[in-house]
């Protein structure tokens, strides 16, 4: 999917909502690639790992500010229909769906299981990680990866 401006997607395809639904936590997935990235490199070195996000903020948020009453001195917010302007982007995650894919040496393992720890503070809700029997991020386990190498 291109990368195209906000004003570009005036129908979204599922219930609309305002931004004070989507914002409960920290809004920019940034501050958790982040402070991954900042700790790894620290700990680490710069080539020692791979990080990879593996949700994309695609859906735009609308909020449609109406002025009323007299005084005005509030802001409404709301959309009805297709009016209202965008606002900014939010990604949809669901339960279940893997948001951080990260690959390290095995001496590099405990840095990054303290990694994980840190970067799963900034998102709300529950977040546990998987540690895979997976050779980086190919199909082939550790074991089938090495013998693959040594028959080379």
């Amino acid at each position: 999917m291109g990368h195209h401006p906000p004003r570009c997607y005036w129908y979204c395809k599922n219930k609309r909502r305002p931004k004070s639904c989507f914002c409960r936590g920290v809004p920019d997935a940034k501050a958790v690639r982040m402070c991954a990235n900042k700790y790894m490199v620290k700990s680490c070195g710069k080539d020692g790992f791979c990080i990879q996000m593996r949700f994309h903020p695609f859906h735009v948020i609308l909020i449609n500010k109406m002025l009323s009453c007299a005084g005005a001195d509030r802001l409404q917010t709301g959309v009805w229909g297709a009016f209202g302007k965008p606002q900014g982007t939010v990604a949809r995650v669901h339960i279940g769906q893997v948001i951080m894919s990260t690959s390290t040496k095995v001496q590099n393992k405990e840095h990054m299981i303290e990694t994980l720890c840190r970067a799963k503070f900034k998102f709300l809700g529950c977040q546990k990680f998987h540690i895979s029997k997976k050779w980086g991020f190919t199909k082939f386990n550790v074991n089938e990866f090495e013998d693959m190498m040594a028959e080379k």
